[in-house]
């Protein structure tokens, strides 16, 4: 069995390709990650019944409780939200989340699902 990873070979840029070839990898997650995915998914599967005709199946993980995709503006009031109420205070942005994720994650640090798994545990 292959262990919980995301393959970051696409993106939702016009021409669907990641920025650069570099851009393309397969990072490994940490398994509260992949549970919290788990989760997420028995969450929308509910909201997907609640929602009937109403369900836009957009394919995305990460939408509203009808399927939609997420606008920009919902995205940063719900992550300062979330950031607050685990006191890393409101100035961090969902693109510097990104960012440090993915270097983190990144093959290069091959221990990233690790780590992130143990940072994740504490809080």
């Amino acid at each position: 069995m292959l262990p919980p990873h995301v393959a970051v070979w696409q993106s939702v840029r016009i021409h669907g390709e990641t920025k650069t070839e570099r851009s393309r990898r397969t990072l490994d997650l940490p398994q509260v990650a992949a549970d919290a995915l788990r989760d997420l998914l028995a969450v929308q599967a509910r909201e997907q019944a609640d929602a009937g005709e109403r369900w836009q199946d957009t394919g995305l993980v990460f939408t509203t409780r009808h399927g939609a995709a997420l606008d920009a503006a919902r995205v940063r009031k719900m992550f300062k939200r979330v950031c607050k109420a685990t006191g890393a205070g409101d100035t961090w942005t969902p693109r510097e989340l990104r960012t440090s994720f993915v270097s983190v994650m990144s093959p290069v640090i091959t221990t990233g699902a690790e780590i992130m798994g143990k940072v994740f545990k504490a809080s």
